[in-house]
């Protein structure tokens, strides 16, 4: 019953994400309410309230998920793995949680301009930063225990944790301005074989 009760939990809050995500790139962060989200994901405004503090932090929500799957993948990768290439397959891994486009949908150019506007949105910035920095200490834990390292003393860490958190701004940056054919796993692997190079110049 517990394990009924989580999952549930789980896919409420999901949801909730989703619908703030999707009504904000539809109508404008100014223009969405949290009734509204809560209408639209089909629950009460508080039960809204049991999930989030604000609109921002339900849009931001994908992001911390996202986060804490690709540090789980990580832990799971094979020890001997290269870890670029350990942190390539768990950004994968953390990625199938879906493109952020309508469930079937293709991401046309009023989607992809509308998500251009919710990334940049100055009132969602502060939450972006909470989500960034929350990412990288749950990918500095992962990379500190697969390499036996400390994710507070030692710089490797640190260092992989805030690189690998760069790359995914970087790859969910040119997702929104690149070729819209382009999917997210084609940079995610062109981005991460780049600094599994070396990060060597374009020739």
């Amino acid at each position: 019953m517990d394990g009924l009760r989580e999952r549930k939990k789980h896919e409420t809050r999901i949801a909730l994400s989703w619908a703030a995500i999707r009504l904000t790139v539809e109508r404008g962060y100014d223009n969405v309410r949290i009734e509204d989200i809560a209408a639209e994901a089909g629950v009460s405004t508080r039960t809204f309230s049991n999930y989030f503090g604000s609109k921002g932090e339900a849009i931001v929500a994908r992001h911390h998920d996202r986060a804490r799957a690709i540090a789980a993948a990580l832990r799971e990768r094979p020890a001997g793995e290269p870890i670029w290439e350990a942190v390539t397959q768990a950004a994968l891994a953390g990625y199938a949680l879906g493109e952020p486009v309508p469930t079937g949908q293709a991401a046309d150019q009023s989607w992809l301009e509308g998500l251009r506007l919710m990334v940049a949105e100055p009132a969602l910035q502060g939450e972006f930063q909470k989500a960034g920095a929350a990412a990288e200490a749950e990918f500095a834990a992962a990379v500190a225990e697969r390499t036996g390292t400390d994710p507070v003393t030692d710089v490797y860490p640190r260092l992989v944790a805030a690189v690998v958190g760069a790359a995914l701004n970087t790859v969910t940056q040119q997702w929104l301005v690149g070729e819209p054919s382009r999917s997210l796993e084609d940079l995610l692997r062109d981005v991460f074989g780049r600094l599994a190079a070396g990060l060597p110049e374009p020739r």
